[in-house]
């Protein structure tokens, strides 16, 4: 799909003055340029209807009309782009914004999360011969390398990975006692949806972090729904991120309960090696 308004501003100084007359009346008046006819656009530009069409086609789209209906969906879509809205203008300001909302974001976590899901899901990891964790792009391939760094020091065999051809790949290989995790803030990754699929056709049990009654979340056996508003700031980063990361710590805390008596030894050993060849006291936190 074209992104008008994204190809015009690559473009405007490539454009004839003809074309750069018609884009500059797309970006000054959007509301006419989406309800406007041909003959009303290129009256407004001075130019000819077949130029607005040449303009047209020179953009990927087939018609005008094509056009029209492209614009529409960029103007609308990216809407909260053009004059972003922010509550914050100094640093006070943002680490205000940003404290605050973490701080909402656990709350309102706290209040939604379905304590017998994170029960069941523990219980699964915690007996699993193999967990593998799946998450594709800048968060969720965070997530998924958590997962990971969580549990293998409680001498689980763990493994992440954030591309879906491995993922996908990976999925073939599992067995019945292994458990797979998909991690996904908006639980419309079809790709990430793809490769569960697959590990649940083996036998694996498919445990998700998303959006409950999303597409990544209707693969899973087993859903810690994680279901967090955004807000309208566009600059702000997503605090999305801090329910995930609690949520995680939340069902590695559990599953190190579950297996106390497997799990001390290796955290002991890993312990025993920062304190020798980095820390030389016991007080750091085990591993950065």
């Amino acid at each position: 799909m074209v992104d008008i308004l994204g190809t015009l501003s690559q473009e405007m100084d490539g454009l004839s003055r003809s074309e750069q007359r018609i884009a500059t009346i797309i970006f000054d008046d959007r509301p006419f340029a989406v309800n406007a006819s041909i003959i009303e656009l290129a009256a407004r530009a001075e130019v000819s209807p077949p130029t607005v069409t040449r303009f047209c086609r020179r953009l990927g789209c087939q018609s005008f009309s094509d056009f029209k209906v492209r614009l529409a969906q960029s103007a609308f879509i990216g809407q909260r782009y053009e004059e972003p809205q922010s509550n914050a203008s100094n640093a006070t300001e943002v680490v205000d914004t940003i404290l605050t909302r973490a701080q909402s974001v656990l709350h309102n976590l706290h209040d939604q999360l379905d304590v017998d899901a994170i029960e069941t899901a523990a219980t699964a990891i915690a007996s699993a011969d193999m967990i593998y964790a799946f998450g594709s792009g800048g968060n969720s391939s965070l997530f998924a390398g958590e997962v990971q760094n969580r549990l293998f020091r409680l001498g689980l065999r763990a493994s992440s990975t954030n591309d879906h051809s491995m993922q996908l790949m990976t999925a073939s290989t599992v067995s019945e006692n292994d458990v797979v995790i998909g991690l996904s803030i908006s639980g419309n990754n079809r790709e990430l949806v793809r490769a569960l699929e697959v590990a649940s056709g083996y036998g694996a049990q498919v445990i998700t972090l998303t959006k409950q009654n999303s597409l990544v979340a209707e693969v899973a056996s087993i859903n810690v729904a994680i279901d967090l508003a955004e807000g309208v700031d566009v600059l702000r980063p997503s605090s999305a991120r801090f329910a995930f990361l609690a949520t995680i710590d939340i069902l590695a805390h559990l599953v190190a309960i579950k297996r106390k008596d497997l799990a001390i030894e290796p955290l002991r050993r890993i312990k025993r090696q920062l304190v020798t060849h980095r820390d030389g006291d016991d007080s750091q936190p085990l591993g950065d």
